[in-house]
């Protein structure tokens, strides 16, 4: 089977006193959403999957409209951060210098309540299950940064690392995952619908 972890688009910048930011896309990531939609409409999904969190589940929309699918919730591929009280993208705390961006340099940064080992092993259980539900099929999941960085150290073999790279907005990661147990990573930040486009795509590029 083929697994597509995409991240989400652009969201909105959130501080919140209290509660929980969970913010949604501003409007260069719904286009950026839009375009990933249009770049996969040739190719058959079988189901689509998204974290609960309001930036992948839009990321999700168009796709999901375009190929008539239901978007199913998984809880287990939310970001580390899910109940952080603020969500500031990253390009903005690298442009301004923020000291968090500084502590994300230094790997210091606490990017929520779980150790990587702790949020690896959740974010493993839930694709790998994803994976064994879909025998020769190809699936789509909508997720995060963190996640995506997760679970491809697991299948490369390596400690697992918040920031092992960057997946820039709306870029697909493709997993090939046999029955047999192999698994082997087909591409990387793919961002070709992007291309073109004037859009954001992460910390040093535009489309």
């Amino acid at each position: 089977m083929e697994l597509m972890l995409i991240r989400h688009g652009l969201p909105v910048r959130r501080e919140l006193s209290e509660g929980i930011a969970d913010p949604e896309l501003a409007p260069a990531g719904h286009q950026q959403a839009k375009h990933l939609a249009e770049y996969l409409a040739s190719e058959p999904i079988d189901a689509i999957y998204s974290s609960p969190l309001r930036r992948a589940h839009q990321t999700a929309i168009p796709l999901a409209t375009r190929k008539g699918l239901a978007i199913m919730t998984v809880d287990d591929v939310a970001e580390s951060d899910r109940n952080s009280s603020e969500y500031v993208p990253i390009e903005e705390l690298k442009a301004t210098n923020d000291p968090r961006w500084q502590a994300m340099v230094s790997g210091e940064y606490s990017f929520g309540e779980e150790s990587l080992p702790e949020f690896q092993s959740r974010v493993v259980a839930a694709v790998e299950g994803l994976i064994a539900t879909h025998p020769g099929d190809r699936i789509a999941v909508t997720c995060h940064g963190g996640v995506i960085n997760m679970y491809l150290c697991h299948v490369l073999g390596i400690e697992p690392r918040q920031s092992l790279f960057y997946p820039n907005y709306t870029s697909i990661h493709r997993v090939a995952a046999s029955r047999g147990g192999h698994r082997n990573v087909i591409t990387m930040n793919e961002t070709s619908h992007l291309r073109g486009t004037g859009l954001p795509m992460g910390l040093v590029q535009r489309g």
